[in-house]
């Protein structure tokens, strides 16, 4: 079992930044890719970005320009660094891996979420 533990959601203004954290223990063989959903109420979870092991990144088009996803992949963390931030960009936001084991099973694991809320 590979478990993800998330910090840095919080409550900010329209326009200003947080930094969400995550970072990945437990019995890890390789991790492939880690990242960010989000959750807003009443709406599906949608991949915000995420970063390969490799260090190669993609975005929802929502938030290209204004977040920046970073990590380290020896160390199985991955950072979220939310700039401009929107009253839209509200949510739940989850930190997930994509981990593969020894015989090539494949598992997506999740954390448990951390809230972001930007008043208006």
């Amino acid at each position: 079992q590979v478990q993800l533990v998330e910090s840095g959601g919080g409550l900010v203004q329209t326009g200003g930044s947080l930094r969400l954290s995550c970072a990945a223990s437990g019995s890890i063989f390789r991790i492939n890719a880690m990242g960010w959903y989000r959750q807003a109420p009443g709406k599906q979870r949608e991949l915000v970005a995420v970063r390969s092991s490799g260090g190669s990144t993609n975005f929802v088009d929502s938030v290209k320009g204004r977040f920046i996803i970073s990590g380290d992949s020896a160390k199985n963390t991955v950072y979220l660094q939310m700039n401009s931030l929107k009253p839209e960009d509200t949510a739940v936001y989850y930190c997930f891996a994509d981990h593969s084991s020894r015989d090539y099973a494949t598992t997506k694991y999740w954390g448990k979420g951390t809230l972001v809320t930007v008043s208006s």
